[in-house]
């Protein structure tokens, strides 16, 4: 018989490169050869591939059997493969279409009955093949769902390697299994943010938290403990837009990359993620030794990036973000490869005064030193500072205040986020034939050369105050004027004023450290 060929995807981060899967039937004795660079799990797929076959009633012929997957210098992860080898196996030995096999790409996982089992990663290897331009997939019953919501694309769900047969043309008899449920996990389940409305007072901090929202701000919230700092960064979603389609998409691809459960609509509203203090730094960027895994600021991308308690974080784990808020971007590096993930996120960052929280309230005493705070603060380096566009101070609510604030409402997400939409939509129309969408985005030196957005004149002159003054850094001066655009956007304003530019310095500058 002469070669069968099939195809299948090996993914790289979320980047997927189409692999040939050439099987070819000698008279030797039997047994199955995998080469082209496989890993562990994938050498493995000979005892899978061929029990399988056996079990599903579709067995292999009992004969030498070689299977290529090229190219072979790239480097091949995960069980993914077992069905594109298995169905190029059948077709060398006569038992199905090659013609059929050919113009289809496989992923899925084999059990030992037969069974196809769901694998992680469906989305972004469907998206990898449509871009190849292959049209038709099949895939587990399980991933049909998901693989579905590519455009675009013919998904073909199968529950066992007999019914895939059977699918190209192989002559057996039927036989109905059970299909593999997807399995679901503990994060799976998204939880509603809360409504902004439900801030009692801190009026600085929501006013703070509107503007990050309109112009894809990062904040940082500094106050003692009950102020309210965990309760403002969760409603941070809430207010933020939809996703775009091309959003929703990527968000959804690395969700499915992460084993996380996708549903079968992309979601459009932005990720939140709030990863615990006792984080690595492998978990906040991601990585692997084999399999590169998205970590905490990835899943965040286009989405809000939480740490509570931020001086609790290593040093080191904080410092691994100053890379990703520049870029955008996270690139994981190992000796034969390079992992990229998407990073544009907004990251929130909270923290109390002190170790003991109390430090700048009247009412208690606090017992930690000045040097005390000092290093305890310290744990947040003023690089990654000076990338945080606004630093707010977050006090506690007064009784007085918790009564004014029962008798006049706050805003609400609804409200928020009406007006974060209107705002975000006069941004974009300013920065129409350009890459930005957002304020934040827009780099420095375009924005104070071609972009003709610097304020100038009487204007701009607090923020070139503190800029003489070794107040703010050239980073933290051009940060204070795309703030000051957020703030135009919010009122209206076609052009920031002085009182827009005092306001946004105000935010980076609110507390001295």
């Amino acid at each position: 018989m002469p070669v069968a060929r099939t195809r299948s995807i090996a993914l790289l981060g979320l980047t997927g490169s189409v692999v040939e899967v050439e099987a070819d039937l000698s008279s030797q004795l039997p047994g199955i050869s995998i080469i082209g660079l496989p890993d562990a799990a994938l050498a493995e797929a000979r005892e899978r591939v061929r029990s399988a076959a056996t079990n599903a009633g579709c067995p292999l012929p009992q004969r030498k059997l070689t299977v290529n997957l090229s190219p072979a210098a790239l480097p091949k992860h995960g069980s993914g493969f077992d069905l594109a080898i298995a169905i190029a196996c059948l077709a060398a030995a006569g038992e199905i279409s090659v013609e059929s096999v050919d113009r289809v790409v496989h992923l899925g996982e084999l059990g030992l009955d037969g069974r196809l089992r769901p694998i992680d990663g469906i989305l972004p290897a469907v998206l990898a093949a449509s871009r190849a331009g292959h049209d038709t997939v099949m895939v587990p019953t399980a991933n049909a769902a998901e693989a579905a919501l590519v455009p675009g694309v013919e998904v073909i769900g199968v529950g066992s390697l007999l019914e895939a047969a059977i699918r190209h043309g192989g002559e057996y008899e039927e036989r109905p299994v059970e299909p593999v449920p997807a399995s679901m996990r503990a994060d799976d389940g998204e939880s509603a943010p809360g409504d902004l409305a439900d801030v009692a007072g801190n009026d600085d901090a929501v006013d703070a938290l509107l503007t990050a929202a309109a112009g894809g701000h990062h904040v940082y919230f500094l106050g003692p403990p009950g102020a309210g700092k965990t309760m403002l960064a969760s409603r941070l979603p809430g207010i933020l837009p939809d996703l775009a389609p091309d959003a929703a998409l990527e968000v959804s691809s690395i969700r499915s990359l992460a084993g996380r459960s996708v549903g079968d609509a992309l979601s459009v509203r932005p990720p939140f993620e709030a990863p615990h203090h006792t984080a690595t730094a492998a978990a906040i960027v991601g990585g692997g030794s084999r399999l590169i895994r998205p970590g905490a600021a990835s899943r965040a991308s286009h989405g809000v990036l939480f740490l509570d308690e931020a001086p609790e974080f290593p040093s080191a784990v904080l410092d691994v973000l100053r890379q990703p808020l520049e870029s955008g971007t996270i690139s994981i590096h190992r000796a034969n490869s390079v992992a990229s993930f998407p990073a544009r996120f907004q990251l929130v960052v909270a923290a109390n005064p002190c170790p003991c929280g109390t430090h700048g309230l009247t009412s208690l005493d606090c017992t930690c030193t000045p040097i005390m705070r000092r290093r305890y603060l310290g744990r947040i380096s003023g690089p990654l500072l000076d990338r945080i566009d606004l630093q707010i101070w977050v006090p506690r609510i007064t009784a007085a205040g918790l009564r004014l604030a029962a008798e006049r409402p706050g805003l609400s997400s609804a409200e928020a986020r009406a007006r974060v939409v209107a705002a975000r939509d006069i941004a974009r129309d300013r920065l129409t034939g350009t890459p930005w969408r957002t304020n934040a985005e827009m780099p420095g030196p375009w924005m104070r050369g071609p972009g003709r957005l610097h304020p100038g004149g009487r204007a701009s002159a607090a923020a070139d105050r503190a800029l003489e003054l070794g107040g703010i850094t050239m980073r933290g001066y051009d940060r204070v004027l795309k703030t000051a655009w957020t703030l135009a956007d919010l009122e209206g304003a076609t052009v920031p004023t002085r009182e827009h530019v005092g306001h946004a310095l105000f935010m980076r500058k609110g507390f001295d450290l």
